[in-house]
């Protein structure tokens, strides 16, 4: 496949599938939006739960690539959250369709989501050892390391997930504001977050 030809497959596939997800896309729509017949979408995939696959994996091999370059970098714990939290809302910023899908295949099927998330290099399970690693060093206050992951993916992740309605109440539609809004974020987030932790 020429990297043309994949590239607007792709971009096409990942607008109809974070609108409609898997179960409501349809490939005569994805070659509609990429500007292709059907019969082309086929030849290269076979089927929708191909390309499917093949978006999400794409998507979350790019989104991790530099988590991941984090997480095995020799910064301290304390570091790696704050790298980690910049390039989260950088990444998203650039790639805001992302948090609707993910929170739209969590609910059709989890276990298919966390089977293309491993296989696409993502590794969940290594933020929380590395949180648990620190709690049993005394180095962080004694909570639950999940509920500071799922307490740091709130605050991370809602923002983006929940724009237009936040968008619409709090800064009157005005879509520079939200950009500054969640520019500023990332310190808030930082300073929230590193309070939680360090008790």
């Amino acid at each position: 496949m020429d990297s043309s030809t994949e590239e607007k497959i792709y971009e096409a596939a990942r607008r109809i599938f974070v609108l409609k997800g898997m179960e409501g896309a349809r490939m005569q729509e994805i070659a509609d939006e990429a500007g292709m017949n059907k019969a082309l979408l086929h030849y290269y995939f076979r089927s929708k739960e191909n390309l499917f696959k093949a978006v999400f994996k794409d998507i979350f091999s790019k989104f991790f690539s530099r988590v991941r370059g984090t997480l095995n970098s020799d910064l301290t714990t304390r570091e790696k959250l704050i790298v980690f939290i910049d390039n989260y809302i950088d990444l998203i910023s650039a790639n805001p369709y992302v948090p609707q899908f993910i929170i739209n295949e969590i609910n059709r099927d989890p276990k298919v989501l966390k089977s293309m998330m491993f296989e696409s290099g993502a590794e969940p399970q290594r933020i929380l050892e590395m949180f648990l690693h620190e709690v049993h060093s005394n180095n962080l206050s004694k909570i639950d390391p999940r509920h500071i992951v799922v307490s740091l993916l709130g605050m991370l992740i809602f923002p983006f997930v929940g724009r237009p309605l936040l968008q619409m109440i709090y800064f009157n539609d005005d879509t520079e504001a939200y950009n500054q809004f969640l520019t500023e974020r990332k310190e808030i987030v930082k300073t929230m977050i590193l309070k939680f932790i360090e008790g």
